[in-house]
């Protein structure tokens, strides 16, 4: 495969050649050389010409710093200095934004794009599902993969031998070959996988990307972004969802994520704590771009925010690029032969098994909390294929799931009911979601993540399946007093918070001291320069010469600034004397 080298005006920067790979959806790989000032945009333009991509709005290029700490590679910027790491990079092409309706994707090309991100997005369990759900993705990922089914080609078993899920129990296998050998017959790749798409955009974790933190008690939260709005998951509940339009300011300080919005008419503001500074920085620029995006109707609408209410405080950040509107209208336009689309088959690309296999090592070292023991009895129940209740039908065989310093693609909340209550808490799985307690996809290679927010390392003799069965009663003993110890922490920190955020109406009175201190220093600043000006300046300016011809601006100046400024000069001098003197 040719290499593209771009080049620059700059005799200087011809001779400082930078290698990157970009590793594709498929996993197959896109060499390229850059110089030091090829900005990001060129590597996007790249990669979108390699597969003749028009849509390619939908797309982003993400790579990991050597803190772990996760990144959108910027357009606009140069990507060696925005990469921490030294040469040669290594990158992945992924789905930025979800589209909130796959059949307003035009081209096949596009679409298949599309289903291999989501295919891994089930491979890693980010995509929570019934069991029926994940039969029929299932299914239709092995009707674009395999064709139809064939008594001859496909033996009884076969599904086994293909690793779709990380939890694929038999129960599930015997669903995915049924439907794949009575229902889909007739389908092409095409056909099938604008289906996987349509059943997927159905699910409540539809193109989410979580990002670990803790709200001001200490609990774990995770926050994601999706076309309808800002959302939180907490346990296996979505507690909050606030439209885009109900969301009025996303800030930062430190490690602190803010969200100022509008909930029943009432005036909200969100407030969550990340493990690093560079986290809830990331954390705040997904939000301004996604908000961006599903939000407005123009990309000339878009302003340049900055993360703090201070002018001279903060980050400023603009998104670059066309909303969903647009790239939906601009697809309507596309009138050329579509290109072909060159599918890579189970066989050719990764083996799922082997990737499997892998995952499951890593997985052993990178375990950042316990379950609870109820937890763990139903998983084991789902690992044997037996149904586990649910309040909602969301919960499926999909359990492992991404931290925040991986891809970070756990699915996107569609809510399609749109007169749903957005403040009461939504059952998502009996399952507490805990994306942090998987591994890392490309391209990070050593296959571990630093533990967020210092988990104890107790956790990570977790074994595969969730269960304290195969761990000795020792060690069971001592991590159930460690767990009750938390609770104890947490339940002291929880009554801490509320003893200093009770008193509201001490609070707002002293909010609005300093708002009126504030206010004050303001006029004096302003008013004082003009009142020198009126005294000492010989400016002959109209309205000036009308203040200075009023009576008691005439009585102020000869009876109390003239005798202000004799004292002074006195005292100046004196004090000037003593100091020749001595």
């Amino acid at each position: 495969m040719k290499m593209l080298r771009f080049r620059s005006s700059s005799i200087k920067s011809l001779s400082q050649e930078i290698k990157c790979t970009i590793r594709l959806l498929d996993d197959t790989e896109l060499p390229c050389i850059i110089q030091r000032d090829t900005k990001g945009q060129f590597l996007i333009d790249h990669v979108c010409n390699h597969f003749s991509l028009l849509e390619k709005d939908y797309f982003g290029i993400r790579y990991v710093d050597p803190e772990k700490q996760r990144h959108w590679l910027e357009p606009n910027k140069s990507v060696v200095k925005q990469m921490k790491s030294q040469p040669p990079y290594t990158m992945c092409f992924r789905v930025k934004f979800y589209p909130s309706e796959p059949m307003k994707v035009k081209e096949e090309l596009t679409r298949y794009l599309l289903y291999l991100q989501i295919k891994r997005d089930i491979f890693h369990g980010r995509l929570l599902c019934s069991l029926s759900d994940a039969a029929s993705l299932g299914a239709y990922t092995l009707q674009a993969e395999l064709g139809d089914y064939e008594p001859h080609e496909h033996p009884e078993g076969y599904v086994s031998e293909i690793k779709l899920f990380p939890k694929q129990t038999q129960k599930l296998e015997r669903k995915m070959e049924q439907i794949h050998k009575n229902e889909l017959r007739g389908q092409n790749a095409a056909v099938a996988e604008l289906n996987l798409l349509q059943k997927a955009h159905t699910l409540e974790t539809y193109g989410v990307d979580p990002h670990p933190c803790k709200d001001s008690s200490g609990a774990t939260a995770f926050i994601g972004f999706t076309a309808t709005g800002f959302v939180v998951f907490q346990g296996n509940k979505r507690i909050h969802l606030l439209r885009w339009f109900d969301v009025s300011k996303l800030k930062f300080d430190g490690k602190t994520f803010y969200v100022h919005g509008v909930q029943k008419e009432k005036k909200i503001v969100l407030t969550y704590h990340t493990s690093t500074p560079a986290a809830c920085k990331h954390l705040w620029k997904c939000g301004v771009e996604n908000q961006a995006f599903y939000k407005y109707e123009k990309s000339s609408q878009i302003k340049t925010v900055s993360s703090s209410n201070i002018f001279f405080k903060g980050r400023r950040f603009r998104f670059s690029g066309r909303v969903a509107k647009e790239v939906i209208e601009a697809s309507t336009k596309i009138q050329r032969t579509p290109p072909e689309v060159h599918r890579s088959t189970l066989a050719q690309s990764r083996s799922y098994h082997s990737l499997s296999k892998q995952l499951i090592t890593s997985a052993e070292t990178t375990k950042s909390c316990l379950p609870s023991p109820d937890e763990s009895e139903e998983q084991s129940a789902m690992d044997e294929g037996l149904p586990v209740p649910q309040t909602r039908n969301i919960t499926g065989p999909l359990t492992e799931k991404e931290p925040q310093n991986e891809k970070g693609e756990m699915g996107e909340s569609k809510c399609e009911n749109e007169e749903e209550n957005s403040e009461e808490a939504l059952t998502i799985s009996e399952q507490v979601y805990n994306p942090s307690a998987s591994v890392l996809p490309t391209p990070v290679e050593d296959g571990g993540i630093d533990l967020l927010f210092n988990s104890h390392p107790l956790g990570n003799q977790r074994d595969e399946g969730g269960s304290y069965d195969e761990l000795d009663e020792n060690e069971t003993a001592l991590l159930i007093a460690k767990e009750e110890e938390l609770k104890e922490v947490k339940q002291v920190l929880a009554s801490n918070f509320d003893l200093l955020t009770s008193n509201k109406h001490l609070n707002a009175m002293a909010k609005s001291f300093v708002n009126l201190l504030l206010v004050g220093l303001g006029l004096m600043l302003f008013a004082f320069p003009l009142l020198l000006v009126l005294l000492e300046s010989d400016i002959d300016a109209s309205f000036l010469r009308e203040i200075r011809q009023t009576p008691e601006f005439e009585q102020f100046h000869n009876e109390y600034y003239c005798p202000l400024r004799q004292w002074l000069a006195c005292k100046v001098h004196y004090i000037l004397d003593k100091l020749g003197s001595s």
